[in-house]
């Protein structure tokens, strides 16, 4: 059974629209949390190199993931619920969210831009909550969307991915810094340099300048 829903933009992560089922789970801020540094990662990584689709198993539920133009959606299902029928959702969730939205969806600034689009959501999760009805049946044994091929991942082996992805971040950064501040100081010992080299000559200029002056005043 599908638990929670979110659309997101992925290149900031902002939230774009959220549907919770009524009857919470434990520990469902947890879970969220751990949608969202899915999503991080996701920023984090080469447009090109985000999978299209990924599963993320965490305790006795599964997070889906199915990233189009730009956009994640994602949902919260129990373990035993058909990965099939979880992607077959959030397709029909990618295909009326870009029909309505996909013009707005880069240029929205606040979260939740989208939220009457949960509207839709509840009403399409409605027709997935019971896996034995006809028409998901239907749809479980078709050949249209299989899922063999989609990537699956535990929760902590993605994380720490992301934590890897942050270190190399952080020692860009340190790194970075580290130049500029050497840059820095290579210009400053260089200047000193020119001093030393050049200051006892600027001694003598100035002090066959004051002679001179003295010289043309008083004679």
């Amino acid at each position: 059974m599908v638990k929670l829903t979110m659309v997101v933009r992925l290149s900031d992560g902002l939230p774009l629209c959220e549907s919770l089922e009524m009857d919470k789970i434990a520990n469902m801020e947890m879970y969220k949390q751990q949608a969202k540094s899915v999503i991080k990662n996701f920023a984090q990584t080469r447009t090109a190199a985000v999978p299209p689709k990924m599963t993320v198993e965490s305790g006795n539920y599964h997070f889906h993931y199915l990233v189009n133009s730009g956009v994640c959606y994602f949902t919260l299902a129990e373990k035993g619920y058909p990965k099939k029928l979880a992607y077959q959702y959030l397709e029909e969730l990618k295909r009326e969210f870009t029909t309505l939205y996909h013009s707005e969806i880069e240029s929205v600034a606040r979260p939740y831009a989208f939220i009457k689009f949960d509207k839709f959501i509840q009403k399409t999760r409605k027709l997935y909550l019971d896996t034995r009805t006809q028409r998901n049946m239907s749809k479980l044994n078709s050949e249209l969307n299989e899922v063999q091929t989609i990537m699956t991942k535990n929760i902590q082996e993605v994380l720490g991915q992301g934590e890897k992805l942050e270190n190399v971040t952080r020692m860009s950064s340190t790194l970075s810094y580290e130049s500029r501040k050497y840059q820095k100081n290579a210009k400053a010992l260089s200047r000193q340099a020119l001093i030393k080299k050049y200051m006892p000559f600027a001694i003598i200029g100035g002090v066959i300048f004051m002679v001179l002056l003295f010289r043309y005043l008083f004679y």
